[in-house]
């Protein structure tokens, strides 16, 4: 018998999040204010529809790795070195885990998720802006579009 997909989904966050150190979105919130990065891979779609956090990074999920790691041609220019603290948020804190956990595979030792993702931060009535667009996700320098 073949696992259902929500069943290997939940495995693999599961086995993910105990490579994780976890954040709370205040514990989060407090990072970020003492310079650590979050990162936003929540789809426009849902950005749009339910906000966004003042100050997050956006970049889609399947560019994550390129933009994040300092030896990539590709790196955002925040990207300055394997010590980065990111954290990650997704909307309900199941693909931030996997996205943490595979940045931590690639040398990112100090990436981290936010525990029930953007809703839970919404719920600890932390900071989220309704900008009348979106806010684009990052690209490298040498692709940005002028």
């Amino acid at each position: 018998m073949i696992p259902s997909t929500a069943i290997v989904a939940w495995t693999a966050s599961s086995s993910a999040r105990s490579r994780l150190a976890r954040l709370q979105p205040q514990q989060a919130w407090d990072a970020v204010r003492n310079g650590a990065i979050l990162v936003d891979i929540r789809p426009e779609f849902q950005r749009r529809a339910d906000g966004e956090i003042p100050g997050a990074i956006v970049v889609e999920r399947n560019h994550l790795e390129w933009r994040l790691h300092p030896a990539s041609a590709d790196r955002i220019p925040e990207a300055a070195d394997v010590d980065v603290h990111w954290i990650v948020i997704c909307d309900e804190g199941y693909a931030s885990s996997l996205a943490a956990a595979t940045l931590k595979l690639i040398g990112l030792h100090r990436a981290a998720d936010v525990v029930g993702g953007f809703q839970a931060w919404r719920e600890a009535r932390l900071p989220i802006a309704s900008p009348a667009t979106s806010t684009p996700p990052r690209l490298a320098p040498r692709t940005q579009h002028k």
